[in-house]
């Protein structure tokens, strides 16, 4: 069942008509500095195909038998014509004739239903596949590449590739089922006709070949040119308040039509493409056609053959004819759906550049974290470490707080923490055991962030709270709420927890995002909470009622880690690290680094500037003075 399945395939992806020509090989595209081929798309179906498919295959083959039937009838009433025999003959034809068209035509019904249910199927796991594929991919993955590609990949191509199966496997089944079937009457009805006709299939098999290899090329080219289109709209629908602020939406509109010119030329020398290929392959076919005439006419003069046998020949070598034209004109849209996957097979086949999280999930976890002499750049930067040995603790029950300027390497040391990344050098521990040894899900409950522009998701504020824990009844989605004093504004709104906040959480204030990111962060009730200037856009209350919960919760026995750029909100920090350069150039409390005047005195007295600056200049404003 499978091998036909794959047949069925194999012969689809350029097996038999493809770039290694009739010689039963596969096709080859690169990646990564390695090669996938055909035989990847035979794979990723077979496992949707099975066990289906060979049934509407199975009954497909009976509706080829039964139209097959026609000509072979039609033949036996031309000798009854020619020859005037007894007239019974040609009721009984008539007869069988009818009967059969209306087998054929039932069964017909049955395969369709069933071979329609199987490609729905098959677009869906696809479609499923590629999407989860994407979602196991490091964090790094998603920095090189654009949105504007990826979701391409999952949406366009997946849609090309699935049309492709749905579409053109159909016609590739039923007429590969119905040429091997009248190839095997055309021989039994005459050796020599059939000889003919498979010395002549090279010319409408080879000649239609090499403009197909054109098509594939531009079919690949549209996809990639569609891809820069849609990066170029992605980006400008989420960043639409900068659009609108500088007054750019002309701009941004001229930048889509210029991808979208692209991509109208590319598609114009496509369908020149696909057009040239089915002129040749209608040609060569034409071409075949009047050369069987032409010497079965000489064998009927000669007597070989009789005139029935011929037109039943005839009748087949015609269908015969449609059949592998079929084949061949839908050979470029399988090319194209072949260019098509070469990026979907890569994304299904790429393995996250990142160790495999393990499988420790103890009972109950202190919040230990150990950083050991970590170095780290960003991928493709190896040359510019962020991290340059870096140690530090996270201790249970204390709150440690990191500052520095920007781009000291706060935010490498967060995504360490939460194995967006892995260090080049070094160890991350928690309770003594390597980050890598716990498991994916078990890790993030128990290691919760809120980063200073935190993403909601278009659904309700209760379903955003509960975020990747399932369902959470209402009490311990508002229980977080409070502590994040985010359950005013939630109980003010009109349908309160059930309110949706919009695409990317539009609907909501900064500050309102905030406070729900961390009641989000809160109702797992995690061993180690990280604060990445977490609380910058919060009124003054709001930001007193979370300070005043992360050092209850540090108390408590949870480890935090508070990074922000405020110095004032880090004063009563059990311990502060001043990071710079990606080293770590002091640590003590608040007053210890105060008194050696080093990198925080300094960070401190330019706050402390900058604030007096500002409460001088608020004063002169309202005086009205110079």
């Amino acid at each position: 069942m499978r091998k036909n399945g794959r047949h069925t395939l194999k012969f689809m992806c350029g097996c038999e008509l493809g770039e290694d020509g009739c010689t039963g090989g596969y096709m080859k595209f690169g990646y990564n500095g390695g090669d996938f081929t055909s035989y990847d798309l035979k794979r990723r179906c077979g496992q949707s195909l099975e066990p289906w498919l060979p049934l509407p295959a199975v009954w497909a083959g009976h509706v080829d038998w039964g139209e097959m039937a026609i000509p072979y009838y039609t033949g036996r009433m031309t000798d009854w014509i020619v020859s005037e025999d007894d007239p019974s003959g040609f009721g009984y034809a008539i007869w069988i004739m009818s009967l059969i068209t209306i087998f054929s035509a039932v069964t017909e019904f049955l395969c369709d239903c069933v071979y329609n249910t199987t490609m729905n199927r098959i677009h869906t796991r696809l479609q499923g596949q590629v999407f989860s594929s994407v979602l196991r991919q490091e964090i790094a993955f998603f920095h090189t590449n654009r949105t504007g590609d990826i979701t391409s990949r999952v949406t366009a191509d997946t849609e090309a590739a699935s049309e492709a199966l749905s579409e053109k496997l159909s016609l590739l089944m039923w007429y590969g089922a119905r040429g091997a079937f009248l190839y095997i009457l055309m021989l039994r009805l005459s050796l020599r006709l059939a000889i003919c006709t498979a010395v002549g299939l090279p010319l409408i098999l080879l000649v239609p070949k090499f403009s197909g290899k054109l098509h594939q090329s531009l079919a690949q080219r549209v996809q990639e040119s569609l891809a820069r289109a849609n990066e170029v709209a992605v980006e400008t629908f989420q960043a639409m308040p900068t659009v609108r602020s500088f007054a750019n939406e002309e701009g941004a509109a001229r930048s889509y039509a210029a991808r979208l010119q692209d991509t109208y030329h590319l598609n114009q020398k496509e369908a020149a493409a696909y057009a040239l290929s089915t002129w040749t392959t209608s040609l060569s076919g034409l071409a075949l056609k009047v050369g069987i005439l032409y010497y079965g006419g000489r064998l009927v003069t000669a007597g070989a053959i009789s005139s029935g046998d011929l037109v039943t020949f005839v009748l087949y070598e015609m269908q015969f004819t449609t059949a592998v034209e079929v084949l061949l004109s839908v050979y470029p849209s399988v090319q194209k759906a072949v260019g098509s996957s070469e990026k979907i097979f890569e994304y299904m086949d790429r393995m996250p550049q990142i160790t495999p999280s393990g499988t420790l999930e103890p009972s109950s976890l202190c919040g230990h974290v150990q950083v050991c002499d970590v170095w780290f750049s960003y991928p493709g930067r190896d040359d510019a470490p962020v991290l340059k040995g870096i140690t530090l603790e996270l201790r249970p029950g204390e709150v440690t707080a990191l500052v520095g300027p920007s781009g000291a390497g706060k935010s490498a040391l967060v995504g360490l923490l939460e194995r967006f990344y892995e260090p080049q050098r070094g160890r991350i521990l928690l309770d003594g055991r390597d980050l890598r040894d716990y498991e994916h899900h078990y890790l993030h409950r128990q290691v919760a962030l809120v980063s200073q522009k935190p993403v909601l998701f278009a659904r309700s504020l209760h379903d955003n709270i509960a975020y990747g824990l399932g369902p959470q009844n209402r009490k311990e989605v508002e229980a977080a709420a409070c502590r994040a004093n985010a359950h005013g504004f939630i109980a003010r709104l009109n349908h309160g927890y059930d309110t949706d906040v919009g695409e990317m959480g539009s609907q909501v204030s900064g500050g309102q995002r905030q406070g729900v990111a961390i009641a989000r962060a809160l109702i797992r009730d995690p061993c180690v909470l990280i604060l990445d200037d977490a609380t910058s856009s919060l009124d003054t209350e709001s930001q007193l009622r979370v300070e005043e919960e992360v050092y209850e919760g540090a108390r408590a026995g949870r480890s935090v880690l508070l990074i922000a750029h405020r110095l004032s909100a880090v004063e009563r920090a059990n311990c502060i690290l001043v990071l710079e350069d990606g080293i770590v150039q002091e640590q003590g409390t608040h007053q210890e680094l105060l008194a050696q005047r080093g990198a925080y005195w300094r960070l401190f007295q330019a706050q402390e500037q900058n604030g007096n600056n500002g409460a001088n200049t608020g004063c002169r404003e309202e005086c009205g003075g110079p």
